[in-house]
């Protein structure tokens, strides 16, 4: 590769600024040859602006985490406040923000999550989840499901079940995990159909606690996120909830993704009146203006560590800069009342969405919840043959998703592509007729699907 050579003190073109990401960067779950970054130098409301002057509407909310889309004032005079009063203090002190963030998340979160761990993000909210659990139960293994991702550190992706998991093992990753089956009515992975099945993927979780003894944790993502929005049937979280009281086993709900009124609610747990023993969010939590993680635990579960060790920590837990905003952003949800507004505007995208499927033989199933949808796209209706493979993903190979997600950009539109289906969740603020356009996009680029049978 060839290096680019700068002047010091001159500005730097957009090239350039490409070329030095490119050589010096390393670009995330991809083979580094075919990288080369698009330039991005503006962002607001739902749209973002590359260094063409070209704008793009925001229709994954970058990583389904820009939630109060971008340049939220509110938010922005948070963190420089911030800043100026406190900008960093170890983790051992009191804060402000740290108090008053606390105390506004009491009124958002289930019921009864009372004691928190602040992060930096999900993934180490999940290694928190996980030694917690751990250490309360005094067991050791974590049943996580295929078709799931809690992120990408040592144990966070031991607990993945998607393909990102592979190239890690069996050295790069922690131990202790064991994966159960999804729960997708789809496309079962048991080969049962709903509502005959009486949720017999929730009861192979049961088989498995039974069978595997020194359980400490199940997780779930309520609402899976990358890996196919797979709402479960409502009986699902709630049958998963008596499994774990019945067993001992601690319930861990991920809702880095699916929490912060994404689904509709303010938590995708919300939508079943399930309690899980532990929570772990991130992303919308500040709308990703400043990094947060967070770890929320029952009382109970507190009070164990009163008289037992709570063996962990870093340098940038309850960072008062990550504090400061999350409670502008928590309030700046509450003010525009966007919890109800996912739920309406869900709605009204779920409709859209669903009638493109009547004209596209490629497209093999629409769901969703709130603000948070996916379009699986298959090669065979009947058959539900995807396009693409999970190796076909860690090969590099370019996939029929990612052909119809470059022709949307090319029009406009920026949404997520993963494998076989896209994962469409705009920011909570995004209007009807931004609506659709994006689906106007979307139906054209479709066609390249199409074409593909």
């Amino acid at each position: 590769m060839n290096e680019t050579v700068l002047t010091p003190g001159t500005p730097l073109t957009s090239e350039e600024v490409v070329s030095l990401t490119r050589q010096h960067n390393y670009g995330t779950w991809r083979y580094q040859k075919s990288w080369k970054p698009l330039h991005i130098v503006d962002a607001e409301g739902c749209y973002f602006t590359d260094a063409s002057g070209k704008q793009y509407l925001d229709f994954s909310a970058q990583l389904m985490c820009s939630n109060l889309g971008h340049k939220n004032q509110a938010v922005i005079q948070a963190i420089g406040e911030q800043a100026q009063k406190l900008a960093y203090i170890m983790p051992g002190y009191a804060t402000d923000a740290r108090a008053e963030l606390s105390r506004l998340l009491l009124d958002v979160l289930p019921a009864g999550l009372t004691k928190f761990f602040f992060a930096t993000s999900g993934t180490e909210a999940n290694e928190a989840a996980f030694k917690i659990a751990r250490m309360y139960t005094g067991k050791t293994k974590i049943i996580a499901r295929y078709r799931s991702y809690h992120g990408s550190t040592m144990a966070s992706i031991a607990a993945t079940g998607d393909p990102r998991r592979w190239p890690m093992e069996p050295g790069g990753k922690g131990q202790g995990f064991l994966f159960a089956p999804e729960v997708n009515c789809y496309k079962c992975p048991v080969k049962h159909t709903y509502p005959s099945c009486d949720i017999a993927c929730a009861d192979y979780l049961e088989h498995m606690i039974e069978n595997e003894s020194d359980v400490a944790a199940l997780i779930v993502e309520p609402v899976v996120g990358t890996n196919g929005v797979l709402v479960p049937p409502p009986e699902y979280m709630p049958r998963l909830r008596d499994i774990c009281n019945r067993h001992g086993v601690l319930l861990i709900a991920d809702e880095v993704m699916s929490g912060w009124g994404r689904t509709g609610e303010w938590f995708a747990v919300d939508n079943w009146g399930v309690q899980p023993d532990i929570l772990v969010t991130a992303k919308g939590i500040t709308s990703a203006y400043v990094p947060l993680g967070l770890c929320a635990t029952t009382q109970k579960i507190a009070d164990f560590f009163e008289d037992h060790f709570f063996a962990h920590g870093h340098t940038y837990e309850a960072h008062p800069i990550t504090l400061g905003p999350a409670i502008a952003a928590i309030r700046e949800m509450q003010r525009l009342n966007l919890v109800a507004r996912s739920k309406e505007l869900g709605a009204y995208l779920g409709e859209k969405l669903q009638a493109l499927k009547p004209k596209h033989p490629s497209i093999g199933d629409v769901r969703g919840l709130g603000l948070f949808w996916a379009v699986e796209l298959v090669r065979d209706q009947h058959k539900k043959t995807p396009f693409n493979t999970k190796q076909d993903k860690v090969d590099g190979k370019v996939t029929v998703v990612d052909q119809v997600a470059a022709e949307c950009m090319k029009n406009g539109v920026s949404l997520q592509a993963w494998i076989s289906h896209f994962v469409i969740a705009p920011p909570l603020i995004i209007e009807r007729n931004q609506i659709d356009h994006a689906i106007e996009v979307f139906d054209r680029a479709l066609t390249l699907a199409d074409q593909a049978l």
